[in-house]
C-alpha cells in the first residue's frame, strides 16, 4: 500500500488526491494553502493548556460533546477492550474555549473548514456516475447550515510504564464522518491498514495534512470510497509527548446516508459505541 504524497499546487492534484483515497483511504497533502505559522502558534497554546490544571474548568459537557475529554474518560475504540492513552478537548464554534486563549483555533479552524470543502469538491468529482445520482444531495451540500464540523485537539501524554497491557495511543479504528484533515502532528505514530491486514505508516510531517475517508463518506457513496481502519502506535521513546490536531467534517444532522438513516443518528449511533455519549 502506498499513500500518495501530493503536492497540491500540481496540475494533477485532484486527480492523485481521488486515486489515493479511492486506493488506501489516505491521501497525503504538501504545499497546501493552511499557514505554518498558524498551525505552529496553535500547538504551542493547546501543549500548555494540556501542562496545565486549568483544562479541568473546561470538562466537557455530555449532550453537546464540546470541552475537555480527561484520559479517564477517554475514547475505546469500537470493540477494543481498554481505552486509548489520550486526552483531548473537543472545539466547536459555539462550544466551549479557553479564555485566556488568542484566536489561533479559531482561525485554523476556518482555514481548515474551507480548505475541507475544496477538497470534498474534489472528492465528489471523482465518483462515478450511478454513485453521483445515488447520492441524496451532493457531497458539497451536506456541509450547508452544518453546526457539527469539529476540530480535535488531541493530546497523546508521555508513557508512565503503568498503561494497562495492549492500551495504545489509538486503537484500530474507523472516522464517523466524511472526510478528515489531519494537520502535521509534533510526531510521527500514525498508521493504516491494508486488506492484507498489514499496518503502513502514514507520513504525518509538520507541514502536511493528511486526509482520511470516515465512515459516512462510505456510507453514502455505496462503498466507493471505502473507510480504512487506522490507529496511533505508542512511542519508542515513552517520554515523548504527541499532540495532533484533526477536523472532523460532519453533514448537517438531517441529511440522508442512505434511505431512512440520517447523519445524526448515525454519529450518536458510533459515540455511544465509543463510551462518550
Amino acid at each position: 500500500m502506498e499513500v500518495l504524497r501530493i503536492d497540491t499546487s500540481s496540475h494533477n492534484a485532484k486527480h492523485e488526491f481521488a486515486s489515493s483515497l479511492k486506493n488506501t483511504g489516505f491521501a497525503v497533502l504538501y504545499n497546501h494553502p493552511i499557514s505554518q505559522k498558524l498551525i505552529t502558534d496553535t500547538y504551542d497554546e493547546w501543549q500548555d493548556f494540556f501542562s496545565s490544571s486549568c483544562k479541568d474548568q473546561y470538562h466537557f459537557i455530555r449532550e453537546t460533546q464540546d470541552g475537555f475529554f480527561p484520559q479517564s474518560v477517554s475514547e475505546k475504540a469500537k470493540g477494543a477492550v481498554v481505552k486509548d492513552i489520550k486526552e483531548f478537548f473537543q472545539y466547536y464554534p459555539w462550544g466551549q474555549y479557553p479564555e485566556h486563549f488568542s484566536d489561533n483555533t479559531r482561525l485554523l479552524y476556518d482555514a481548515l473548514q474551507k480548505f475541507a470543502g475544496e477538497l470534498l469538491d474534489w472528492t465528489e468529482a471523482a465518483l462515478p456516475d450511478d454513485v453521483k445520482q445515488s447520492l441524496s444531495m451532493p457531497l458539497s451540500s451536506m456541509l450547508e447550515g452544518t453546526k457539527k464540523n469539529m476540530l480535535r485537539i488531541l493530546h497523546y501524554p508521555p508513557l508512565e510504564g503503568s498503561e494497562p497491557k495492549d492500551a495504545i495511543r489509538a486503537a484500530s479504528h474507523g472516522d464517523i464522518n466524511l472526510l478528515t484533515l489531519l494537520v502535521g502532528a509534533t510526531d510521527n505514530g500514525l498508521q493504516v491498514k491494508d486488506s492484507g491486514n498489514k499496518w503502513h505508516n502514514v507520513p504525518t510531517d509538520l507541514e502536511s495534512i493528511a486526509v482520511n475517508i470516515g465512515d459516512m463518506l462510505e456510507m453514502c457513496t455505496l462503498g466507493y470510497y471505502k473507510s480504512t481502519l487506522h490507529r496511533v502506535i505508542n512511542p519508542d521513546n515513552k517520554n515523548q509527548s504527541r499532540l495532533s490536531m484533526p477536523l472532523f467534517l460532519h453533514p448537517q444532522a438531517d441529511v440522508l446516508l442512505k434511505e431512512n438513516f440520517t447523519a445524526d443518528e448515525f454519529l450518536k449511533q458510533r459515540i455511544t459505541e465509543l463510551g462518550i455519549y
